[in-house]
């Protein structure tokens, strides 16, 4: 008769990276492979950008409907990136995270540092990086979203996020899309099984270790 398997508190794994480095498609192609692991849809105050939909990659408010968010401390997390204002809205996560979810993060830096700060435990942060700038500044222009503007100063923005790398757990260097995901999944099943993470574990062993031989 073997011990059961109590049911674990989910994690959160907190994807970043400068635009253009990939970390979006990557998240998409985890939560395609992964129907346990849910989604932090953000707030933003930035414009939807063509192809995207209210409450798919984002809900998008205003800036008087996010500054009540923050009066009301339903946050997580927030911070004004490009001149608009993200956030993380708390209550879903916290509900995902005691029913055993995972929860998946794309955000910037500095969500990913208030996160951690207020959950040290439960947040895992993965970097990624890109082959070089001026892959960065390509993929920026071929993916057609932004205005040269725009584009410029996400790329002039780039090396000051990347100096935050040491602030995570694990760095993946998007150079190949699939070697990259394989990583990012590696990661990701791997904290899944961390000994803290699992606290059915002890009375398993236990029990392991009271059979007759």
């Amino acid at each position: 008769m073997s011990s059961e398997r109590t049911p674990r508190r989910g994690l959160m794994l907190i994807v970043s990276s400068p635009s253009g480095a990939g970390k979006t498609s990557l998240c998409r192609r985890l939560m395609s492979d992964h129907s346990d692991l849910v989604l932090s849809t953000s707030v933003t105050t930035r414009q939807a950008r063509p192809g995207e939909e209210n409450g798919r990659e984002y809900h998008f408010i205003t800036r008087d409907q996010f500054d009540l968010l923050i009066q009301d401390d339903d946050l997580l997390e927030w911070a004004e990136v490009h001149g608009n204002c993200y956030g993380s809205p708390r209550q879903p996560v916290e509900r995902a995270l005691a029913a055993g979810q995972d929860v998946l993060f794309d955000i910037d830096w500095q969500g990913a540092r208030d996160i951690a700060a207020k959950a040290p435990d439960e947040a895992v942060r993965v970097f990624i990086l890109p082959p070089s700038i001026a892959e960065l500044r390509r993929r920026l222009v071929a993916r057609a979203q932004d205005k040269p503007e725009v584009i410029e100063r996400r790329v002039q923005n780039a090396k000051g996020e990347i100096e935050r790398w040491r602030e995570y757990d694990y760095v993946v260097v998007n150079d190949d899309f699939d070697r990259s995901y394989a990583e990012l999944a590696h990661i990701y099943h791997a904290e899944r099984s961390h000994r803290g993470r699992n606290e059915w574990l002890a009375p398993y062993i236990q029990h392991l270790l009271d059979e007759d031989v």
